[in-house]
């Protein structure tokens, strides 16, 4: 492994930290559901594809002197590459930046790819904290949604992780899902429970134009929005009995165990995103790279996307936290208290069960999560 920047010593006191995104654009094979940007592609191209990545990430730390708390390996799948080609990319970042001692740093894996070889390593270089995409215990619904793996691999998987060192496993779930129910619901949650993994990240399936469930969503039985909500609010309360934390809307963590990574986005925490369509956010400006591995790898610059970082971000983002939003933290950012509408109408959703105010803080309840957007609409009308 490359040695981290010389500079990292005098940097590493600061307080000021930010993460890092690195995206792996590539797939073995789309799943029904996904709309995000990947692409299937050969060796010559995931090749160049970490050429034009290394230089990016070389490019952009040697003019910057932060210190650097978390990096996230997201896509795509990043465990089609090499643990080679991983391991060199993390290396260039540690050379680059200077990543903390104690840094996060987490790798999306596919529960079908080849781990045994894979998690080894990557454990031996750096990376300490997974992300298994495993979605369901209940092989009929991974089928449906065109998963490689079935409930079988994805266990196996978990044990590969544990003997390879990783002690911070999150997986991903999926609820909403054809014909599910709340007690189809609780079988995938006993099966991830049975897992016995840190974090759980929790998404609704929404289906999105382009995709193949799009496609055949006529002769999918939908479960309608009130049995999605009744799904919702029976998995928050199922895994606070088993101990997770509901810290996020989508997202549930034992104690010590919260992504710190995708907390600081939800903060308004800086961070760098390399790779295409990926977003960063630094000193105030937004700015990303284009949905293309082509452009990436022959000309890739970053797309200014405008300020941010403001008060209505602030609301909007803290709000979907459970510890929410404080008068005391708005004047530190802004120099200025929260606007009297903001709690006025906090305190009423209060009493519909939305919302739990606290003093000067403000946070969203099990039930308010479900309906965030229409609840952070209302609220950010008082900002005007």
């Amino acid at each position: 492994m490359l040695p981290q920047s010389p500079v990292a010593a005098q940097v590493l006191s600061l307080t000021n930290s930010i993460g890092i995104y690195i995206h792996i654009p590539f797939c073995r094979s789309k799943c029904n559901y996904c709309a995000f940007y990947s692409v299937c592609a050969d060796e010559n191209t995931t090749a160049a594809y970490c050429k034009s990545l290394i230089e990016q990430i070389t490019k952009r730390g040697s003019n910057l002197f932060r210190p650097v708390s978390s990096v996230y390996f997201g896509g795509g799948t990043p465990s089609v590459l090499s643990s080679e080609q991983l391991t060199s990319i993390l290396s260039a970042v540690k050379q680059s930046f200077s990543v903390s001692e104690d840094a996060e740093i987490t790798i999306e894996v596919n529960p079908a790819d080849d781990l045994e070889v894979l998690l080894p390593t990557l454990y031996k270089n750096g990376f300490n904290r997974l992300s298994l995409g495993i979605q369901s215990g209940n092989d009929n619904e991974l089928l449906l949604l065109g998963r490689r793996h079935n409930k079988d691999r994805a266990k196996e998987a978990v044990k590969i992780a544990r003997k390879s060192g990783f002690k911070n496993i999150s997986v991903d779930l999926m609820l909403g899902l054809p014909e599910s129910t709340t007690e189809s619901l609780k079988n995938s949650l006993n099966f991830i429970l049975g897992l016995n993994t840190e974090h759980i990240s929790a998404y609704i399936l929404k289906l999105e134009k382009g995709t193949p469930m799009y496609q055949m969503s006529n002769s999918l039985k939908m479960p309608d929005d009130d049995m999605v909500a009744e799904q919702y609010l029976f998995m928050s309360d199922y895994l606070k009995q088993n101990e997770f934390y509901h810290y996020e809307i989508s997202n549930f963590a034992k104690k010590g165990y919260e992504s710190r990574h995708n907390s600081a986005y939800w903060e308004c925490g800086e961070y760098l995103g390399f790779g295409p369509a990926a977003h960063s956010f630094y000193e105030g400006n937004r700015y990303y790279f284009d949905d293309s591995v082509d452009d990436f790898i022959n000309n890739p610059h970053p797309i200014p996307d405008g300020k941010g970082g403001n008060e209505e971000e602030y609301i909007m983002l803290g709000l979907r936290l459970s510890k929410g939003i404080s008068n005391t933290e708005f004047k530190q950012k802004f120099g200025k208290e929260l606007p009297q509408g903001i709690f006025n109408k906090a305190q009423k959703m209060a009493g519909n069960g939305l919302l739990k105010t606290d003093g000067d803080k403000i946070s969203l309840t099990a039930h308010g999560m479900l309906v965030s957007n229409t609840i952070i609409t209302e609220l950010l009308e008082e900002l005007n």
